[in-house]
């Protein structure tokens, strides 16, 4: 007998895998009822032959002659309309399984925390969506049609076989441990050969999306052998893997069909010595031997379904490790209606990774409500790090952060967002046109009026109105068919519309000419009025009217005043200041 081919681990997965078929057991069991009647026809026709045989050639039966044909007819007419139904049946329970599972994927893909992403290359996870639900998807239902189909067919021929001739069947039985212990081996070699093609089809996909991503640096800086070479190497080592797979599975079938044959050929043998041919009609043995020759296909499938069984279920345990992981901590109960914006870091030490050094340390900084804080330092002293915390896209390791004096984590973690606008110097626009982009800024029905202000106070509608589509232009992926000063305002235009009560500016200005820079200083320090303003900024020019400058160097904050109070000092800032003044010049070339 063969050994349980999904055993502890594996059936689990498939266990929990057929779950998001018990939804659909409807339409699942009528293509199952069809299978049956399919597997049943096809040792039907095997059966057929006995009659046909000795009531036509041997008999001469002419009733015999006549029905036979029709019966021939409408089986064969019963195996198709049963195939259409129980294909379509099990298509359609499959598209569903992958509906669900990828919508599932989807929605713990928005929830899950940032630090997740800073460590998963974005091609794994578009692999894991796209490629690996596939898998699964086949093992549902294909592999479950085919063990139905086919092992039902294999019993009942081989129940007619025996009902002709049980010593004849037996002799062919003769070779099912070796058959048994083929399907095992292959099973034990797919499931850890798909494991590593679904890895191998993530390298593909990530060296992909870099290089579309990055394709003015590649093409800028003359990188095309080197990402042709990081791609044929992924794309090579799955070719190789894939190969190995299907010389596994290529190699068993006709190994299978080999042992099939001998036992075959000794039947043959068997049934052709003198005392077997006394035993059995000449109908009955052509009926026997139709029967041994029908079992070859649903052997070679059955033989073959345990690839896509063991590709499901190693799909099935990637996908299932993505679902299970932990989404953002979300145990905040309060709420607040709109917050005053008053902002505290108390005693703040943060890392990344318990393995690496703090990134801030013990940092104490009270924003009043309606403040304008200038984060500075040199890069790398954690000033994106310190913004990066408030919204909880990291959560801290010691101290607290207070909004309003309510510990951030108290908080629901959508109630903590609301109160918060970004503008960060990556900026993100989705391929949508202009006014869906600013009106992202407030999820909720936002009037075109409402837009076209926030556009204006951006200086944005500078450039727009000038558009042939105006707000009703598409952007293309990633604001590609923008400028990056003109992306910047889009996204500053998008913050303002979502009017929070704190708004964090990360280089906010950094893609502006010196133009649009004013303007837009002009336009945020009248909206920056009752609105507490977190900013990162490199030009110093831009924050010297902030109500407190935070100097930050090596995860501490420094000094912390007013411009010309921290250049009175000749401390950090007075040194960052004089750096800068003097290397202005080379700073404004560049922009130009």
């Amino acid at each position: 007998m063969p050994k349980n081919p999904l055993p502890g681990e594996s059936l689990r997965l498939y266990r929990r895998l057929l779950r998001y078929v018990v939804p659909h057991w409807r339409v699942f069991l009528l293509a199952a009822a069809a299978l049956v009647v399919v597997a049943a026809s096809e040792a039907a026709f095997a059966a057929l032959i006995k009659p046909m045989m000795d009531g036509t050639f041997v008999a001469r039966d002419s009733a015999v002659i006549k029905w036979a044909p029709v019966v021939m007819i409408v089986l064969f007419l019963f195996n198709g309309i049963a195939s259409y139904a129980a294909s379509m049946g099990m298509q359609w329970v499959a598209r569903q399984v992958i509906k669900t599972l990828r919508s599932e994927m989807f929605s713990r893909l928005l929830k899950l925390p940032v630090a997740y992403f800073d460590s998963t290359a974005s091609g794994n996870l578009i692999s894991k969506l796209i490629y690996d639900v596939e898998q699964v998807s086949m093992a549902s239902t294909e592999a479950v049609s085919v063990l139905i189909r086919d092992t039902l067919t294999v019993v009942a021929l081989l129940g007619w076989m025996f009902y002709l001739n049980w010593q004849l069947a037996l002799i062919l039985l003769l070779g099912a441990p070796i058959i048994a212990k083929v399907i095992n081996t292959i099973s034990g070699h797919a499931r850890r050969y798909s494991s590593r093609i679904q890895h191998s089809v993530g390298d593909v996909a990530h060296v992909a999306e870099e290089t579309i991503e990055a394709q003015r640096v590649v093409k800028t800086f003359g990188g095309q052998s080197y990402e042709t070479s990081r791609f044929t190497e992924a794309n090579e080592r799955n070719r190789r893997l894939t190969m190995r797979l299907e010389s596994n599975v290529a190699a068993s079938v006709p190994l299978v069909q080999f042992i099939a044959a001998v036992a075959s050929a000794g039947i043959i043998y068997v049934a052709t010595m003198e005392p077997m041919l006394d035993k059995i009609t000449p109908g009955a043995f052509v009926s026997f031997l139709a029967a041994m020759m029908m079992l070859y296909a649903p052997t070679k499938r059955l033989t073959r379904v345990t690839v896509v069984l063991q590709r499901g279920l190693a799909a099935a345990e990637s996908i299932f490790g993505f679902l299970d992981t932990p989404p953002e901590v979300d145990e905040g109960r309060q709420r607040i209606e709109r917050s005053r914006g008053a902002v505290e870091y108390r005693g703040v030490t943060f890392h990344y990774n318990s393995d690496q050094a703090p990134v801030l340390h013990d940092v104490n900084l009270s924003i009043a409500p309606g403040q304008t804080v200038a984060l500075v330092g040199r890069s790398g002293s954690g000033k994106s790090t310190m913004v990066s915390l408030l919204p909880r896209f990291y959560d801290l390791q010691q101290g607290q952060i207070l909004l309003d004096g309510i510990d951030i984590r108290d908080l629901e973690l959508e109630n903590l967002r609301d109160q918060i606008a970004l503008v960060s110097q990556h900026i993100v626009l989705f391929n949508d046109t202009i006014e869906h982009n600013i009106a992202y800024g407030r999820m909720s029905g936002v009037a075109r009026s409402e837009v076209e202000r926030a556009a204006e106070a951006a200086h944005a509608m500078e450039f727009i109105s000038e558009l042939p589509l105006g707000l009703d232009t598409l952007v293309g992926e990633n604001g590609v068919l923008l400028s990056g000063g003109q992306r910047q305002r889009i996204a500053i235009a998008r913050a303002l519309l979502k009017d929070a009560p704190i708004l964090i500016l990360d280089e906010a200005t950094s893609a502006l000419d010196t133009h649009s820079e004013r303007h837009i200083q002009q336009a945020l320090e009248v909206l920056m009025q009752n609105r507490t303003t977190l900013v990162i900024a490199h030009r110093l020019s831009t924050i010297e009217n902030a109500d407190v400058i935070a100097v930050m160097d090596k995860g501490c904050i420094v000094e912390a005043g007013r411009h010309r109070e921290l250049l009175a000092r000749n401390g950090h800032y007075a040194a960052l200041h004089n750096l800068q003044f003097r290397d202005e010049p080379a700073v404004q070339s560049s922009e130009g």
